[in-house]
């Protein structure tokens, strides 16, 4: 039988220079989303603290912390209050020179149900994120909870189709992409809006050849140098199986989005576009090669 259908959400937020800050005031939101029945909310990418990956810098590494940890504790005792799922991006120590970009799934009762940890790691100016993070080594995958299965990747896991399959293959009902992406401010009059729309296009395509919702939570605000540094662009979604836009978030407010994961229309928009069943599964050995003949 299929589950029920369930109420998505998502928050899109401000960062301070406070993780204590950040960390109250997700919770906060947290709790607003809940009273407005989503019974998923997932957070920005990294969310109790300002992008740490615009340089490097190794006193930044004090930031991590396990998992389960300190940030955990708190996340797992709101899902638990508000019998809600929430998906937690966290800067994960996992040892002395191990960092992982993590993102936790906590079920309502408070318990993990899963940890994904993100395997595209981007090296751009800005986004030095191979300073900061180990590629990630528990595969792609969907956590059973009490609404449905949840998929999580990470930002720039977004850009990849076979990350967004992999985590369909597994069952999951929605994929939730915890994201940190902007502008660098000197680029926007020329590339920002095809750069946004780009971004854009390609989620919705995840969710089209995969049918699955999905839900792209981003950051907003400036952070860094006033004259450089990134200008996170917001513009978070849901979007269902069929591709379909449910609720998107403004360029520069904090918001709270809702949308509803029906897993019948999942279930249909697989059978008219039955992209699973046609797969040619038989020839597709050269997609782990880097590159072809």
């Amino acid at each position: 039988m299929f589950k029920k259908p369930f109420m998505l959400g998502l928050i899109q937020m401000r960062m301070t220079d406070d993780p204590k800050k950040n960390i109250d005031h997700a919770c906060e939101l947290l709790a607003k989303a809940a009273k407005q029945g989503a019974q998923m909310v997932c957070l920005p990418e990294l969310f109790s603290s300002k992008y740490l990956c615009q340089k490097e810098d190794h006193e930044l590494f004090g930031l991590a912390e396990p998992v389960p940890g300190p940030t955990s504790a708190i996340l797992a005792d709101v899902a638990k209050q508000h019998k809600i799922v929430i998906v937690g991006s966290i800067f994960e120590r996992r040892a002395a020179g191990i960092y992982h970009n993590t993102a936790v799934v906590f079920d309502v009762d408070g318990s993990i149900a899963g940890t994904y940890r993100k395997m595209h790691i981007p090296d751009d100016p800005l986004y030095y994120e191979k300073f900061y993070f180990t590629p990630g080594d528990l595969g792609f995958q969907a956590m059973d909870t009490k609404v449905g299965k949840i998929g999580t990747l990470i930002c720039w896991d977004q850009w990849y189709p076979e990350a967004a399959r992999l985590t369909a293959m597994q069952g999951a009902n929605v994929i939730c992409y915890p994201t940190a992406i902007g502008w660098h401010p000197k680029e926007k009059e020329e590339f920002g809006a095809s750069q946004a729309d780009a971004w854009e296009t390609i989620q919705r395509g995840h969710a089209i050849a995969n049918g699955t919702y999905v839900v792209v939570c981003n950051r907003t605000g400036h952070e860094g140098d006033k004259e450089g540094g990134l200008e996170f662009w917001g513009n978070s979604f849901i979007a269902d199986p069929f591709g379909r836009i449910l609720a998107k978030a403004s360029h520069d407010k904090e918001e709270i989005l809702t949308a509803i994961c029906d897993p019948a229309l999942q279930e249909s928009t697989r059978c008219f576009w039955p992209f699973f069943r046609d797969r040619r599964i038989d020839a597709y050995g050269d997609i782990t090669k880097r590159f072809g003949k």
